[in-house]
């Protein structure tokens, strides 16, 4: 006779097989992502019904739960964008006024890449709307006609399909589908411009309803500083251009100087969501959630490229590293992003089991057509340069932190992060 066994369909009896995470931790020995493996459970719902919303940080959400390194050679304009995808309510839009010229319009093309312009009495955001300037009124000018007044070739303001400050996205998305017109302006009661959408924008819309975007649908925008007093007029600039978020970049955040930045960040932009790290114990963690960051970014010495833990003897494996700091930051609402480390999808997925909210990549993006690196050519193959913010080529590095090799040029971003994503799904689902 076996004890362990009854007959019938049903048994109440569970053995014992595996550990949970608190057991698995429990250990002396701290772990890396490749040290374990996550346990099937059941499964009854569809890939499909899987949710990866996550939180950035306190106050924002993400559709999908990745984020690119900070790191130069991995994040600018063209990877962020691709990275978020969507644009909304242009609230400062480029204007001219009457007075100025098809020049001035041709060069606006030149640097921002539109030649779409709406013309106000000054030429500037919320004065009175005089007339819109398409590339249709300027197409077709001979450029002895460059110095040609804008009021000559305008759409005057009596042709224009307006709307009223305060519509909502969709509304308004209503009345530019029903004018067929390419942009939309939204007037006061004063008949000043307050913001515009473009039919460009409302295509965004359908085709990545999965965008990080604010209130005012516009895209959200995060970027990092350092922690020394120059990167305080860093940051001015930085939240006068409108960022949502900043993350204060560093390889070891529990220091007065990052303490003492957080607390300045907090009184001057109160509204700004402050992203702290890097931290790898519950002790390092404490100083920065009492001065109210918003996010913790865990991690130091994991990365691909990263030797900190080699050179200074500083560190902690990265899948113990993240339970620990998650499972007290937890009990103050804030979240974490496990940073370095995520060389492969099945890291994505075993960071979020951990309890990260997010994962931070940089070798995984940084050989994308989008990321900044430089190209080059060696031995047959295609090259993108791939370099740690604390390896010799950095300016003022005086002890290496990183090596700085080079990534096989792998293509578009757009298209692998959605096999990421889908992935992720995926992965998710079968841990149920």
């Amino acid at each position: 006779h076996i004890d362990h066994l009854s007959s019938g369909p049903h048994t109440g009896y569970l053995l014992e097989d595996r550990l949970t995470a608190q057991q698995l931790f429990a250990s002396a020995h701290s772990l890396t992502y490749h040290d374990f493996l996550i346990l099937p459970g059941f499964i009854d719902f569809t890939a499909d019904e899987v949710d990866l919303t996550s939180a950035l940080t306190r106050k924002i959400t993400l559709k999908t739960p990745l984020i690119s390194s900070p790191m130069d050679t991995v994040t600018e304009a063209d990877m962020a964008i691709v990275i978020k995808f969507e644009q909304g309510f242009i609230m400062d839009p480029v204007a001219l006024s009457p007075s100025h010229t098809v020049g001035d319009v041709l060069e606006a093309k030149m640097w921002h890449g539109f030649s779409g312009i709406p013309i106000t009495e000054t030429g500037t955001m919320g004065s009175k709307l005089e007339g819109i300037v398409t590339s249709q009124n300027t197409n077709f000018l001979a450029e002895k006609d460059h110095t040609t007044l804008l009021s000559e070739v305008m759409m005057p303001r009596i042709e224009l399909v307006v709307a009223p400050a305060g519509e909502t996205l969709k509304e308004a998305n209503e009345i530019l589908q029903r004018s067929k017109k390419g942009k939309l302006s939204f007037v006061n009661d004063r008949d000043e411009l307050v913001a515009i959408i473009t039919g460009t924008d409302l295509k965004k819309n359908q085709d990545y309803p999965l965008a990080s975007k604010d209130s005012h649908k516009q895209l959200l925008c995060g970027a990092a500083v350092g922690t020394c007093e120059d990167d305080k007029y860093h940051l001015d600039l930085l939240t006068q251009a409108g960022i949502d978020v900043i993350v204060l970049d560093s390889s070891q955040g529990n220091s007065v100087y990052q303490i003492t930045m957080v607390h300045d960040i907090k009184q001057k932009y109160p509204h700004l969501q402050v992203i702290g790290g890097n931290m790898v114990t519950a002790g390092q963690v404490k100083n920065l959630i009492d001065d109210g960051v918003d996010r913790l970014c865990v991690g130091m010495g994991c990365g691909s490229i990263c030797i900190t833990s080699e050179v200074m003897a500083c560190g902690r494996p990265q899948g113990t590293a993240v339970y620990k700091v998650t499972k007290y930051a937890w009990h103050f609402g804030v979240p974490i992003v496990a940073y370095g480390g995520i060389q492969t999808v099945r890291h994505m997925v075993k960071a979020p089991a951990l309890g990260a909210s997010t994962v931070m990549m940089g070798s995984l993006l940084a050989a994308t057509m989008e990321a900044p690196g430089e190209y080059f050519f060696s031995e047959g193959v295609w090259l993108k340069k791939y370099q740690g913010m604390g390896s010799l080529d950095e300016d003022k590095v005086k002890i290496t932190l990183s090596v700085p090799p080079s990534m096989m040029y792998s293509g578009e971003l757009k298209f692998e992060k959605r096999i990421m994503s889908a992935q992720i799904k995926g992965g998710e689902k079968q841990l149920y």
